[in-house]
C-alpha cells in the first residue's frame, strides 16, 4: 500500500515531485523516491507489505515502462505462473507482475486483475501514460488539468500546490456533502479536479490529451437457484476470498467490532493466523447514555474469548475532538461520518504495536442488504397502503415527541421520525431520503434558494441509478445503489484516508472482484427472508460463529456525535457557525442554521449529523480554502 502522484509538462515538476512524498509521506513511510525525464516526474512513497526488499521499490523502471503503483493485485501468484512464465524477474513484488501483465496485454491486463488498485505506467519512448483504477474504487486517483500542466496523486492536497490550479468551489459537490455528509460520484469541492472513476482507465499523450475509459461493469446475472445452493456458493468463495486477502509478507490483524461482518472475517482469518490479533472501538458510558449506542465491544469480547483472539481495545474519548482539524485535512472532502475518527484510532493503536495490515468487514453491508434504511424502505412500501385515518394519528403523536429528554436521547424516536419523513415516497425516492439529511426545500432554503437546480439534481441522478438495473427486485436495486454510492462515496473514501494517515493498509475482503459477482447473482429475496437481513450472509455464518453474534440487533460503526455535539462540541459550534462565520462564506442561509442548532439542543430535533457536517465544511474551507 502507497502513495502516488505524477506531474506533467510543469516547469517545476521535479520540485512537485519532492514536495508529493513530503505531503503523502504518511502514505508510504518506508521509503520516498522519484523518477523524471524532460516531460514528467513521477513521485512514490512505498509502506512495504510484499517483498519487503528494497528492489521493490518505486518508481519501478523496466525496459521503457516507468510505474507508480497503489495497492495490492492478490492473484499476482497465479498471475506470474499462468501468465509470465517467460519472464525474467528481478522483484517478488506484485508490482513487477503488474507491469509485466501491462506489457503483454495492454489495458486488456485490467481482466485479469483481482484486487485493489490505482497506478500509473510512463512509457517513456513514446511519452504516453496509461492509469488505471481498481473496480470499486477502494484506492484513490484524483487529477487535474490546469493550463500549465496535467497532474495525478493519490490525496487532493497534493494537487492543490500545482501552477494554476482552480480554487474555485464545485456547488454542486458542496450541496450534494451538505445532503449526504460525504461527496458522491467523480467530482471533487473544486471545480476541476476529478477523481478517475472506479473500473475506469486513462490515456494522456505528450500533449495532455486524455481519454477515459470503463474496463469493467457488475453484470445482471441473478440466479434463482435454492437458498441451500448460494449458501454453498457463497461459502467456497469466502474461503477463497479470505485466502486472497491473507497474501503479504507482514503479520495481518483484524477490525473486531463484534458484529457479523468482521467477526466472520477474524474467524475465518485464523488459518492462516491461529495469533491472529484484532481490535475494537469502544465508547464511554457518558456518551452512550445521549447517543444510546449499542455495546459493541462486549461482543467483540465473548468473540475473543471464545476463539483466542489477541484482542485490543481502544475507547474513544471526546479528547480526540482537538484533532479534528487535523482529521479534516487527512480526509480531503468534507465527510460527516465520524466512523473516520474510529477508523484512524484503531490504525493508529495496531499502527504502534507494529501492525502494518487489517481486515475489514467494510463492503457486506451493501452486497448483501444489510443497512437498517433498507428494511425501512421495504416497511415504507407497506406503509403507503395503509388507510390515512390509521396514518394521520401515528404522524401527529411521532412529530411531537422528542428526540432527547432529560439527558438521554431516545433512539427510537429519533428512528420513528426519520421513517416518517420517506414513507409515503416511491421506492427510489424512499430509498434516496432515507440517507439524505435534508428533504429538497429545506435544502434549497439553507442554500439561500440559489441553487435549485443542482438540488434537484440530486433527486434525478439517485433515481438514474436506483432504476439502472435489477429492475423489479427491489432488494438488488438498493444493494446496486449502495455499491455505487454509499460505499464509493463514503466507506471506502474514509477507510483508505483514514487508514493511511496511521500508515496502515486496510484490505476489503467483501469488496473482491470475484466474491461481489457471485453475492449479485443471489435474489433479492434470499437476502431479505423471513424479515432477516443479511440471511444468506448469516447462513454462511452459521458454520463459523455463535448465533448470538449472527443474529444481534445491526450496530453501526460509529462515533458518540449527538453526545459530542451537546456537550464537547458545544464551543465550537457556536465559534465556528456563527452569523459572521456563516455570512462571511456567502453559501448558507445562517437563519436556518440556527435554527437546526436551537431545535437540536432543545431536544426537539435529532439535527447532531447536519451539524457536525456544517462543522466540517467551516474547517474544510479553512484548510483548503482560506
Amino acid at each position: 500500500m502507497c502513495g502516488i502522484a505524477g506531474f506533467i509538462k510543469y516547469d517545476n515538476k521535479e520540485e512537485l515531485a519532492h514536495l508529493a512524498n513530503e505531503i503523502q509521506k504518511h502514505r508510504g513511510p518506508d521509503s520516498q523516491s522519484t523518477w523524471n525525464d524532460d516531460l514528467i516526474a513521477l513521485a512514490h512513497q512505498r509502506l512495504s507489505i510484499i517483498d519487503l526488499h528494497s528492489r521493490s521499490d518505486q518508481p519501478l523502471v523496466k525496459g521503457d515502462l516507468v510505474i507508480v503503483y497503489n495497492g495490492e493485485i492478490y492473484n499476482y501468484k497465479e498471475l506470474k505462473d499462468e501468465h509470465l512464465k517467460d519472464v525474467s524477474f528481478k522483484t517478488d513484488s506484485d508490482t513487477e507482475v503488474l507491469l509485466e501483465m501491462y506489457l503483454k496485454y495492454g489495458e486488456k491486463c485490467l481482466d485479469y486483475f483481482v484486487g485493489m488498485f490505482a497506478f500509473a505506467i510512463y512509457n517513456f519512448e513514446t511519452n504516453e501514460l496509461f492509469a488505471a483504477r481498481d473496480h470499486f474504487g477502494i484506492k484513490p486517483f484524483f487529477f487535474t488539468k490546469t493550463d500549465n500542466g496535467f497532474a495525478f496523486a493519490s490525496e487532493l492536497k497534493t494537487l492543490i500546490n500545482v501552477p494554476g490550479f482552480d480554487k474555485n468551489i464545485n456547488m454542486k459537490t458542496l450541496i450534494e456533502s451538505i445532503n449526504y455528509l460525504w461527496v458522491p460520484g467523480n467530482d471533487t469541492m473544486f471545480n476541476n479536479c476529478f477523481k478517475l472513476p472506479p473500473a475506469h482507465y486513462l490515456k494522456i499523450d505528450k500533449n495532455l490529451n486524455y481519454s477515459i475509459s470503463k474496463y469493467w461493469d457488475l453484470k445482471e446475472d441473478v440466479q434463482n437457484l435454492d437458498e441451500a445452493y448460494h449458501i454453498e456458493n457463497l461459502r467456497n468463495h469466502m474461503i477463497d476470498t479470505i485466502d486472497r486477502h491473507m497474501v503479504a509478507d507482514v503479520p495481518i490483524s483484524t477490525f473486531l467490532s463484534g458484529g457479523l461482518d468482521s467477526s466472520l472475517i477474524s474467524v475465518m482469518a485464523l488459518k492462516h493466523n491461529l495469533n491472529l490479533s484484532t481490535y475494537t472501538i469502544a465508547t464511554e458510558k457518558k456518551d452512550k447514555k445521549i447517543e444510546s449506542m449499542p455495546e459493541d465491544e462486549k461482543h467483540a469480547r465473548i468473540l475473543a474469548d471464545k476463539f483466542g483472539f489477541d484482542h485490543n481495545e481502544i475507547v474513544i474519548k471526546a479528547d480526540i475532538l482537538e484533532k479534528l482539524p487535523q482529521m479534516v485535512r487527512t480526509l480531503d472532502e468534507p465527510v460527516g461520518d465520524p466512523a473516520a475518527i474510529n477508523t484512524y484510532l484503531i490504525c493508529q493503536a495496531a499502527r504502534d504495536k507494529g501492525v502494518k495490515v487489517l481486515l475489514s468487514g467494510m463492503g457486506a453491508d451493501e452486497m448483501f442488504f444489510g443497512y437498517r434504511r433498507m428494511k425501512a424502505t421495504i416497511m415504507a412500501q407497506k406503509y403507503r397502503r395503509l388507510p390515512m385515518i390509521v396514518k394521520r394519528p401515528i404522524k401527529f403523536v411521532v412529530n411531537n415527541l422528542p428526540v432527547k429528554a432529560f439527558g438521554k436521547g431516545m433512539r427510537l424516536v429519533r428512528w420513528a421520525k426519520k421513517f416518517l419523513s420517506f414513507a409515503n415516497l416511491s421506492i427510489d425516492e424512499a430509498y434516496r431520503m432515507s440517507y439524505s439529511y435534508y428533504d429538497p426545500k429545506d435544502l434549497k432554503s439553507l442554500f439561500q434558494n440559489k441553487h435549485d437546480k443542482l438540488v434537484e439534481n440530486i433527486k434525478d441522478e439517485h433515481s438514474a441509478l436506483f432504476n439502472s438495473k435489477f429492475k423489479g427486485d427491489y432488494f438488488n436495486q438498493m444493494c446496486y445503489t449502495d455499491i455505487n454510492m454509499f460505499m464509493v462515496g463514503l466507506n471506502l473514501t474514509y477507510s483508505d484516508r483514514a487508514s493511511m494517515a496511521a500508515s496502515v493498509e486496510v484490505r476489503v475482503p467483501f469488496i473482491d472482484k470475484l466474491l461481489i459477482t457471485e453475492a449479485f447473482k443471489v435474489p433479492g429475496k434470499l437476502k431479505y427472508l423471513r424479515n432477516e437481513s443479511k440471511n444468506i450472509l448469516k447462513k454462511v455464518a452459521e458454520g463459523y460463529l455463535p448465533r448470538e453474534i449472527i443474529y444481534r440487533p445491526k450496530a453501526s460503526f460509529g462515533a458518540p456525535i449527538r453526545s459530542w455535539i451537546s456537550n464537547d462540541l458545544k464551543v465550537m459550534v457556536d465559534d465556528l457557525l456563527s452569523e459572521t462565520n456563516i455570512m462571511k462564506r456567502g453559501f448558507f442561509n445562517y437563519s436556518i442554521i440556527k435554527e437546526l442548532i436551537e431545535n437540536d439542543r432543545k431536544g426537539l430535533e435529532d439535527n447532531a449529523y447536519r451539524i457536525y457536517q456544517l462543522l466540517t465544511v467551516e474547517l474544510w474551507m479553512r484548510e483548503y480554502i482560506d
